[in-house]
């Protein structure tokens, strides 16, 4: 695994006479350590139609300095960015192409920019000499290698925050750079600003007569605001890092939602297959998720008893069963994510959405079509609410409440989606239901536990431990569930008053 650290840093506008200020006049700052002039050579890949500078990403291998290496970054928040090294070589770093891979596919990285630097380095230093941060003074050559043969000249300054130094040591730092006349940078990385430089000079067309968003326009619009989230959380997946995976399948899961609710304005002949092969990967990203909610689910209750009503090695079997459910999980879930499917799935959303199957419907004002789209999702809704309710406590009513949270879900999402066309009253509805879809999926998550509990409990009694303390957890999730049924009616109530409809164009 390639190093990583966070790197926040910011960058301001100079020019070849400016000169540092005296920083040791910063707060917090004791000492100000020259470290001399470094030239640095760094070599910038993308793919030729800049997929990676379009979504603020940076890959250079660049030699030189204390760090050389490969470098791949990623944006954070402004001014943030998680760096990922890997050391010198010829030939981009394997754990590299992983993480590039939802972005680059099968089309080839190649070298767009030299960047040649000359960096004049000064330490910040505390009372006891550890570093606060680095202030730098870059003179800069922006050289295009791809799209072009343009050069750019230029010089910034840089100031970038020691390992976790406080951020707001930045802001002292600025101060006293904005008292000498310094001014931020416009752009957010050399990268960014050697290719704006450096790109080959077009011909402004006239603007064409802007035109009223139909609805077409805002379904497209959140289909590719799921879409661009699938992709950048991809190498969040593979880096392991937390709530990853519960966003990539909530994003898939939004995705194949708004296909689905919105038939009159996509032909589902087309959008249909793409939501079967979205299906596919939110049920192999809920493998591990589903098992880590079940997990956690399991651990918060056994810690709510006291220790009197724990009897037997009830923490060991809880342990070592999650560890035989998970494994491997992990290693499934990155193989899928190289697999031929997954790719074939993201470049049919590309084609969707280059080329969108629209129907007559898309046209309409979002005011019109969108509502109708989000009330037949509620329709749904509230007949497999009624349905539940019709039912006795049990395993059928257990299926029935099961089936009317993921028809909350659809209504949620659809609102969710149209909420940019309709505003306050979309986002009210979407709230209604998420109160309904919360409720729905508790009781769901009851049902499951208490069907891993009964597991334990049996695999307990079979290795001659107390199945007591499962049998008690066994009986709170049975009235855990009760309370959520007899909430039903109340909660319901409230999502499904007239006016939240009417609001919506009912």
């Amino acid at each position: 695994m390639a190093d990583s650290k966070r790197e926040i840093e910011r960058k301001y506008e100079a020019t070849a006479e400016t000169r540092l200020p005296d920083l040791s006049r910063v707060a917090g700052v004791s000492a100000v350590a020259h470290r001399g002039v470094s030239e640095l050579d760094a070599v910038y890949y993308d793919t030729e139609d800049l997929r990676l500078a379009a979504d603020s990403l940076t890959l250079r291998r660049r030699t030189g300095g204390s760090d050389a290496g490969w470098h791949l970054k990623f944006p954070v928040a402004s001014g943030i960015r998680d760096e990922l090294r890997e050391p010198l070589s010829d030939t981009l770093p394997r754990s590299f192409a992983g993480l590039l891979r939802s972005r680059v596919r099968d089309r080839g990285l190649v070298p767009v920019v030299r960047l040649v630097s000359a960096r004049d380095v000064h330490h910040l230093l505390d009372a006891e000499g550890a570093l606060l941060a680095e202030v730098s003074v870059d003179q800069v050559r922006a050289e295009r290698l791809t799209g072009g043969d343009g050069t750019a000249v230029w010089t910034e300054i840089e100031a970038e925050l020691a390992d976790d130094g406080d951020p707001a040591f930045l802001d002292a730092v600025e101060r006293r750079l904005r008292k000498a006349g310094v001014r931020p940078s416009a752009s957010p990385s050399k990268l960014a600003r050697a290719l704006a430089e450096t790109a080959p000079k077009r011909k402004k067309r006239p603007d064409g007569k802007p035109r009223r968003p139909t609805a077409g326009d805002h379904v497209l619009a959140y289909i590719r605001h799921q879409t661009e989230a699938i992709v950048a959380l991809d190498p969040a997946v593979r880096r392991d890092l937390p709530d990853s995976v519960h966003q990539m399948r909530v994003a898939t899961r939004r995705l194949r939602s708004a296909l689905r609710t919105y038939r009159k304005i996509l032909d589902r002949g087309v959008t249909d297959p793409v939501g079967d092969e979205l299906k596919w990967l939110a049920a192999e990203l809920g493998i591990d998720r589903d098992q880590e909610v079940l997990d956690a689910r399991l651990r918060a209750r056994l810690a709510e008893l006291p220790r009197t009503l724990v009897l037997g090695p009830v923490r060991g079997r809880l342990r070592i069963w999650s560890v035989a459910r998970r494994n491997g999980s992990r290693r499934r879930t990155v193989a899928v994510l190289d697999g031929k499917r997954y790719l074939a799935l993201l470049e049919s959303l590309d084609t969707l959405l280059a080329d969108p199957p629209l129907l007559p419907g898309a046209s309409r004002a979002p005011g019109r079509a969108l509502p109708r789209a989000v009330l037949k999702e509620y329709g749904r809704l509230a007949a497999r609410v009624g349905h539940a309710l019709e039912l006795p406590p049990g395993h059928d009513r257990d299926l029935a409440m099961h089936e009317a949270r993921k028809a909350a879900k659809r209504a949620r999402y659809a609102a969710e989606a149209a909420r940019p066309a309709l505003g306050k009253p979309a986002k009210r509805f979407a709230k209604r239901m998420k109160a309904v879809q919360s409720l729905l999926g508790d009781h769901q998550d009851s049902v499951v536990t208490r069907e891993a509990l009964r597991t334990l409990a049996v695999q307990a009694h079979a290795a001659g431990e107390s199945a007591f303390t499962w049998g008690l957890l066994h009986g709170r999730e049975e009235a855990t569930a009760a309370d959520r049924e007899r909430e039903l009616p109340q909660v319901w109530e409230r999502a499904s008053r007239a006016e939240l409809r009417a609001a919506l164009g009912d």
